[in-house]
C-alpha cells in the first residue's frame, strides 16, 4: 500500500503497511527523543496547526502518532470531520509520546448526506495546540476491528464546523485500539427518515459484522411522530441490526435546556407535539424486544437540572461565547459531558464497546 503526501509526493511504505513505528497497544509510551529538530512525517505540513492527508481507501485503519521532540508540545489530536482522538497532551523537550488508535475512514467523512461539506477522499488528520509537535505516523489497515456503529442525529453527529458538537465526535478519545467509532448521525432526521434514506441506515447496516453494536439515538426531529410509528421505526432497526448480527442498543435523547423555574419543561423531556412521551416508548421498545437501553434522557437531565437554569447554558451554545444562542445543539464541552454518560453506561451494562474503553 502506498499512502501520498498532502502535496503529491507519495511515501512508499514496507510489506506491512507501515510508515514508521509499530502500532502500540496502551495509551502512550514516553520514549527519550534527540535533541535535534525531527522533520515532519510524509504526508503532513504546517505549524499550527499540523495537517497530514493519506490516499486511504474507505475502511478501518489501525493508526500509530508519536507526539514530541527537542522542544515542550501542546497538541491535540483530530481526524476527518473534527472527530477528536486526542485532548490536549503535552511532552516535554526531548521527550516523545506514542499513541494508537483504530480510525474509521469514510466518504463523505462528516455527515453521510454531505451536510456541511464531504471533506476529502482518504484519511485526514488534524494535530491543533498552542505548539503542537508530531515526528512519527503510522497507518495500516486494521485487522477485524470491533465497529461501534453510531445511528442519530444533529445530537450525535459529527459537526463539520464549531461550535457546534455531536456527542459522537468526542468519545473516540474513550476508545482503545482494535475499536472504531463509525458515525453515521445525520442533522435533521427522525427515526422514520434515518430508516428509510439510503445513504444513513440501509449504508450502515450493510457494514455490521457480528457483535458490533449499534447505539440508536432518535427523538429530536420526531415532532410528529405517532406512538406506533416511533416503535415500529426503532423496532425495524433492531431487528435487522439483530439479522447481521449486530448489538442494538438504544439511547433515549439527550434533553433540551428549557426550563420552567428550575425543571425542565416536557418539550425539553421530549415529550412531542401530538403527546408522545418519546424516551419512555423507546424504554417499553427496549423492555419488549429486550434490548439494552442507556436513558441518556434521564443522565442527562439530572445533570442539566443540577446546574441549573443558569450554569448548564455552558454545556449548550451561548451568545457571549459561541455567537449563537442554541439549547439544543452542544457546545464542545456539552458534547464531551454527554459522551461521558452515555460512556457511563457503556460501563455499567458491560456493552460490547465496554471491554475497548480506556
Amino acid at each position: 500500500m502506498t499512502l501520498r503526501h498532502c502535496c503529491g509526493q507519495g511515501a512508499r511504505l514496507g510489506a506491512a503497511g507501515v510508515l514508521t513505528l509499530a502500532a502500540l497497544a496502551g495509551t502512550g509510551a514516553v520514549h527519550s527523543a534527540a535533541a535535534a529538530p525531527q522533520a515532519l512525517p510524509a504526508g503532513c505540513s504546517g505549524t499550527s496547526p499540523i495537517t497530514c492527508h493519506y490516499a486511504v481507501s474507505p475502511g478501518t485503519y489501525d493508526v500509530t502518532v508519536s507526539l514530541g521532540g527537542s522542544s515542550a508540545g501542546q497538541t491535540e489530536m483530530w481526524v476527518e470531520a473534527r472527530r477528536q482522538m486526542l485532548p490536549m497532551t503535552s511532552t516535554a523537550a526531548g521527550a516523545v509520546a506514542t499513541y494508537s488508535f483504530t480510525i474509521n475512514v469514510r466518504q463523505p467523512e462528516g455527515q453521510p448526506t454531505g451536510q456541511g461539506g464531504t471533506g476529502n477522499p482518504g484519511l485526514d488528520m488534524r494535530f491543533t495546540g498552542s505548539s503542537p509537535q508530531v515526528s512519527a505516523i503510522s497507518v495500516k489497515p486494521a485487522s477485524q476491528p470491533l465497529v461501534a456503529y453510531l445511528a442519530g442525529d444533529s445530537t450525535v453527529c459529527d459537526q463539520p464546523a464549531a461550535p457546534y458538537t455531536g456527542w459522537g465526535q468526542m468519545i473516540p478519545t474513550a476508545v482503545r485500539p482494535g475499536a472504531a467509532i463509525a458515525n453515521y448521525g445525520d442533522s435533521g432526521e427522525s427515526s422514520g427518515s434515518f430508516l428509510s434514506n439510503s445513504a444513513l441506515f440501509p449504508a450502515l447496516l450493510a457494514k455490521v459484522k457480528a457483535n458490533d453494536p449499534v447505539f440508536i439515538q432518535f427523538g429530536h426531529n420526531d415532532k410528529q411522530t405517532s406512538a406506533s410509528a416511533y416503535r415500529n421505526n426503532l423496532t425495524t432497526m433492531i431487528t435487522r441490526v439483530r439479522a447481521r448480527g449486530g448489538v442494538p442498543v438504544l439511547v433515549t435523547p439527550p434533553v433540551r435546556r428549557l426550563f420552567d423555574g428550575s425543571r425542565l419543561t416536557s418539550t425539553a423531556l421530549h415529550v412531542n407535539g401530538v403527546g408522545v412521551n418519546l424516551p419512555a416508548e423507546m424504554r417499553a421498545v427496549g423492555t419488549a424486544q429486550r434490548v439494552p437501553v442507556i436513558d441518556l434522557t434521564a443522565r442527562s437531565k439530572a445533570l442539566v437540572e443540577s446546574l441549573g437554569p443558569s450554569a448548564s447554558a455552558q454545556l449548550f451554545l451561548r451568545s457571549s461565547v459561541d455567537g449563537v444562542t442554541d439549547n439544543t445543539h452542544f457546545s464542545q464541552y456539552g458534547a464531551t459531558r454527554m459522551g461521558g454518560l452515555l460512556l457511563q453506561s457503556i460501563r455499567e451494562q458491560n456493552l460490547p464497546l465496554a471491554a475497548y474503553l480506556r
